[in-house]
């Protein structure tokens, strides 16, 4: 933007300086003032030095200004941007705070965790071996399966390669299929000491309601007699038919019917 104030002082020094001459001239060629060549020429010398010095003061005085007027924008911009700074700067703040935050509940965390550790290690031992004598005592299938798993868990508790909540997990997984066989019907083949003889047999489970078995050519039947712990034999006129229809019901080869199969009488309660 032009500065007006500065083009008008620059003119005035100008015409100052013309007018001076002008007059000085005049006085130069007036003869009743009887100044000399040399005087009129030293007064117009040192008159021009003083409006050059004058110019030259008002060049100064508006660099000063210039100068000025960038400090102050440069200023104003400083302004700005320390202003920003303390925006962000309290929003890091802030952050820092929630982090710090976050960091001792994390550490707290940590902690009860370590706590957690040491009380439910031994709690696993103790339902693995829960579960042995819950497997021993059980209706025997499977027992080469379920005492294998059994191990495998023990195995698995001395290893330092197993976090604890995967240890956890494995022995409630372990839970659940203990659980799960008393809701369905199963059908394997295995080896049984039938008249002094081992045998291959079908095992056919219903739960843990019943657990029968039947020779491969279907002469022989038995079941597992919970209150004798032991086989007993089976009339196979009664029970063969029931007993290869169940087979075929667990090989999902019939569509489910009622069976006739030998069951304990359950145990009185207070026994």
């Amino acid at each position: 933007m032009i500065d007006r104030k500065k083009i008008v002082c620059k003119k005035n020094v100008i015409v100052g300086r013309n007018v001076l001459r002008s007059v000085l001239a005049l006085l130069f060629w007036w003869p009743v003032i009887g100044f000399g060549q040399a005087q009129v020429n030293k007064i117009i010398a040192e008159e021009e030095a003083r409006s050059d010095e004058n110019i030259k003061a008002q060049e100064r005085v508006e660099q000063s200004d210039d100068a000025r007027q960038d400090l102050l924008e440069e200023y104003r911009t400083v302004v700005k941007i320390v202003d920003g700074l303390k925006v962000y700067n309290g929003l890091l703040q802030k952050q820092i705070d929630s982090q710090r935050r976050e960091l001792a509940a994390i550490q707290q965390s940590i902690d009860n965790v370590a706590l957690i550790e040491r009380q439910i290690v031994p709690l696993m031992v103790r339902m693995i071996d829960s579960l042995a004598q819950f497997v021993r005592l059980d209706v025997p299938f499977l027992p080469e399966e379920r005492s294998a798993r059994v191990q495998g868990l023990r195995v698995m508790m001395e290893r330092s390669d197993v976090t604890v909540a995967e240890k956890l997990r494995r022995v409630l997984e372990a839970y659940q299929i203990e659980n799960d066989y008393g809701r369905t019907i199963e059908a394997y083949k295995g080896s049984l000491e039938v008249e002094g003889k081992t045998r291959e047999v079908d095992f056919l489970r219903i739960g843990r309601v019943a657990l029968v078995y039947q020779t491969l050519g279907g002469d022989v039947s038995g079941w597992w007699d919970k209150d004798s712990d032991q086989w007993q034999m089976l009339p196979a006129e009664v029970y063969k038919k029931a007993i290869t229809t169940g087979l075929r019901i667990a090989r999902d080869r019939l569509a489910p019917e009622l069976l006739t199969v030998p069951i304990s009488a359950p145990e009185a309660l207070g026994r």
